[in-house]
């Protein structure tokens, strides 16, 4: 008989990791090892409390509690604590001078409108209009032809349409333009403005413990594909906000931060310029 037969403080790990069957999945076998591994360090770590242990289930409970069809907790709190960008970070390892990814967000919606280059997203007329536009190119610089870039951003008042149906007109601030042989795009949407992840639940009481904030940076959406090259999930985040250095999902990268320039060209009262450099599948 082993020493690690009975569950034990000191072997809990080994208690635990040796019940695994012989022919489970490989990789099921890393991940959960590693999960028990670092879980009961973890415990063992900050000798973890009977109280506290139940304060943690009723946390995680109220957390599934949360999540709908439209609403997903428990992504908000992966987010928070810094898990969602350390995991895009590990799986979109690029080459030098790609464009770089960072976090998809909640508010995607897919099938939104196909737009003509140069054609307004902004629906309900609100907000500060801003010129977006910049090339696509490969590493070489060439651009490329038939990228799809499908842009959305927040509306004058901080919500993104499917936040405020019945307020916002459906696919407000949401667009998909697809590039020429130059490579070039150009909409106008908003200048979009900071505002907060939903806080009302769980992660935003444990924020709020924490002595954290809920607020994300200004920013517009991207999701640029292309048969031939990689997915690019990214922002461009509004220098100067005052969250750049703060943001609740921690999604700010520098190489994303871009200028709005002030312009007086029509209704348009702002411009801003962006190349993504996509890598080759």
């Amino acid at each position: 008989m082993s020493q690690i037969d009975y569950f034990t403080e000191e072997h809990s790990v080994e208690s635990v990791n040796r019940r695994m069957g012989e022919d489970i999945d490989p990789r099921l076998r890393q991940v959960i090892g590693s999960l028990v591994k670092h879980l009961h360090g973890f415990v063992k770590e900050v000798e973890l409390t009977q109280a506290e242990w139940e304060l943690a289930i009723d946390f995680l409970t109220s957390t599934g509690q949360m999540c709908d069809d439209k609403r997903q907790e428990f992504i908000l709190l992966s987010d928070t604590l810094g898990v969602s960008m350390l995991v895009d970070a590990i799986q979109h390892r690029r080459p030098a001078g790609a464009t770089e990814n960072t976090v998809f967000g909640p508010f995607h919606v897919d099938g939104a409108p196909e737009l003509p280059m140069g054609a307004s997203i902004s629906l309900d007329g609100k907000g500060e209009p801003c010129r977006y536009q910049g090339r696509v190119l490969d590493l070489e610089g060439h651009p490329i032809e038939g990228a799809r870039i499908d842009v959305w951003s927040d509306n004058s008042d901080g919500f993104y349409d499917i936040q405020q149906p019945g307020q916002q007109p459906e696919w407000n601030n949401r667009g998909v333009f697809v590039t020429a042989a130059d490579g070039y795009y150009e909409f106008i949407g908003i200048k979009p403005v900071s505002y907060p992840i939903p806080d009302d639940g769980p992660v935003g009481k444990l924020l709020e413990s924490l002595g954290r904030h809920p607020w994300r940076p200004a920013h517009m959406h991207f999701l640029l594909t292309h048969p031939d090259y990689e997915r690019i999930v990214t922002h461009t985040f509004v220098a100067g906000d005052t969250y750049l250095t703060s943001d609740a999902v921690f999604g700010v990268k520098d190489s994303l931060i871009v200028d709005y320039v002030p312009v007086n060209t029509g209704m348009v009262k702002w411009q801003t310029r962006f190349d993504f450099v996509m890598a080759p599948k």
